[in-house]
C-alpha cells in the first residue's frame, strides 16, 4: 500500500464517545482532592466547570454556556487560577468546531472578556491593592492565546469537515450522474437495437411473404415460376438470419468484438434490386459515387428506404415505387413516395416502422414526414443533415 492510498485515522462515533468522558474523567482527576483536602466550593467549581464537557460533541453551545457559567462563578468564589479552567478552551474549540460560525465568534468573544476579567482579578489578588497595567496585558495575552489558539483550531476543523462532506457530496452526486447516463444509454441502445432487429425482420419477412403468396398464386399456371421466388425466399431467409445472429451475437459478447459492417449508400442499389424481384417496380435516383455522406447519415437513408419499400409491398399493393436520394444543402433528402393504395391502408398504429424512422432521423437533428400524398398513394420525405 503506498503512502497516498493510506487513509487517514479516525475515530468512529463510539470511539469519539469514549475519548470525550476520557477526557472529562482526565480532567477530573484533581477534583475529589480539593474536594478533601482543599476548599470545598473550589471542588465544586472545578466539577461545574469540567463535567459539561462529556457532551461538547452533541451539545457544544449548551456545554460551552454551562463551561463559561461556572468560569464567572469562580471569579466569585476564589482568586487564585485553577485546573479545571482548562476546560474553557476545549469548551471553545468544540463551539468552533461542531457549532456555526456565528456561534463561534460569540464564544471567542466571550473568551477575550473572561481573559480579562481573570486577567484583572488575578494580579489585583496577587499584588494586593497594587495593580500593574504591564502585568494584567500579560496575564491577559497569555490567557487569550489559550482561547484564541483552541478557537482556530475549531474553527480550521469545521472548514475542512465541510470542504470534505462537500466532496464527498460531489462524489455521490456524480456517481448518480453516471447511473442515471448509463441507464439513459441502456436505454437508447435498446431502443436503436429494437429498431434495427424491426427493420431488418420486418423487411426480410415481407419479402418472403410476398415472393411465397406470388409463386402459390402463380404455381397453377406455370409450375416453372417457384423455382426462382423459392430462391428468393432461401436468400432473404438467409441474409436475415445472418444480421440477426450478429446483432445477438453482440448482445451475448461481454467484450466488444467486430461487427459487420453497416449498410451504405452503395447497398441501396442490392435492395432495390430485392424488391423488384420481390414483384415492386421501383424507379430510383441515387446520388453518384462521388457523394461523400457520413456512415450514420448513410444508415439512416439505407433504413428509411428499406422500411418505405416493406410498407409499399405491405400495403401499397400493385403499386409503383419511386426513390430520390440527393444532397441538399449540407444534408441528404431521402423520398419514397408510391402510386398505390397506401394512403387508405396507412399506418394501423400497431406498427413501428414510421416510429423508427423518425427517431432515427431526429438523432441527427433531421425531420421526416410521412402521409398520403397528392393525388394518391402514400410518401415519405425525410432530409437528414450531417
Amino acid at each position: 500500500m503506498t503512502r497516498q492510498d493510506r487513509q487517514p485515522w479516525r475515530l468512529g462515533p463510539r470511539g469519539e464517545r469514549w475519548f470525550d468522558v476520557g477526557l472529562t474523567l482526565f480532567l477530573l482527576l484533581p477534583v475529589p482532592a480539593f474536594l478533601i483536602y482543599a476548599e470545598v466550593p473550589d471542588g465544586l467549581v472545578m466539577l461545574a466547570q469540567i463535567a459539561p464537557l462529556a457532551w461538547r460533541r452533541r451539545h457544544p453551545v449548551p456545554v460551552f454556556a454551562a463551561v463559561a457559567a461556572a468560569s464567572a462563578a469562580q471569579v466569585l468564589v476564589t482568586d487564585y487560577p485553577l485546573w479545571s479552567q482548562l476546560a474553557f478552551p476545549v469548551a471553545t474549540y468544540s463551539v468552533a468546531r461542531f457549532s456555526t460560525t456565528a456561534w463561534s465568534l460569540g464564544a471567542l468573544a466571550v473568551g477575550m472578556l473572561g481573559a480579562g476579567v481573570a486577567a484583572g482579578d488575578w494580579v489585583k489578588r496577587i499584588y494586593s491593592s497594587e495593580s500593574h497595567a504591564q502585568d494584567v496585558t500579560a496575564y491577559f495575552i497569555t490567557i487569550a492565546l489559550f482561547v484564541v489558539v483552541a478557537w482556530a483550531l475549531g474553527t480550521l476543523g469545521r472548514t475542512r469537515q465541510a470542504y470534505v462532506d462537500a466532496l464527498v457530496e460531489r462524489g455521490e452526486r456524480l456517481e448518480r450522474e453516471s447511473a442515471q447516463q448509463a441507464a439513459l444509454a441502456a436505454i437508447e441502445e435498446r431502443h436503436r437495437i429494437a429498431r434495427e432487429m424491426h427493420d431488418v425482420v420486418a423487411h426480410s419477412l415481407t419479402t418472403m411473404v410476398v415472393q411465397a403468396d406470388g409463386a402459390r398464386a402463380a404455381a397453377a399456371h406455370d409450375p416453372t415460376v417457384t423455382a426462382p421466388a423459392l430462391g428468393t425466399i432461401a436468400a432473404t431467409g438467409r441474409e436475415a438470419l445472418a444480421e440477426l445472429r450478429g446483432m445477438l451475437g453482440v448482445l451475448r459478447s461481454e467484450e466488444p468484438g467486430p461487427q459487420a459492417p453497416q449498410p451504405r449508400l452503395s447497398d441501396l442499389a442490392a435492395l432495390l434490386d430485392e424488391a423488384r424481384a420481390a414483384g415492386t417496380t421501383v424507379v430510383a435516383e441515387l446520388p453518384g459515387e462521388a457523394s461523400v455522406v457520413p456512415d450514420g447519415v448513410a444508415l439512416t437513408a439505407y433504413r428509411i428506404v428499406q422500411e418505405a419499400l416493406t410498407n409499399v409491398r405491405k400495403h401499397a399493393g400493385p403499386a409503383t415505387a419511386h426513390v430520390l436520394l440527393a444532397p441538399d444543402a449540407g444534408a441528404l433528402r431521402v423520398e419514397v413516395r408510391d402510386d398505390g393504395r397506401g394512403a387508405a391502408a396507412a399506418d394501423d398504429g400497431r406498427g413501428l416502422g414510421l416510429t423508427g424512422m423518425r427517431e432515427r432521423v431526429a438523432a441527427h437533428g433531421g425531420t421526416l414526414t410521412a402521409g398520403p400524398a397528392p393525388g394518391g398513394g402514400f410518401a415519405v420525405c425525410a432530409r437528414i443533415p450531417w
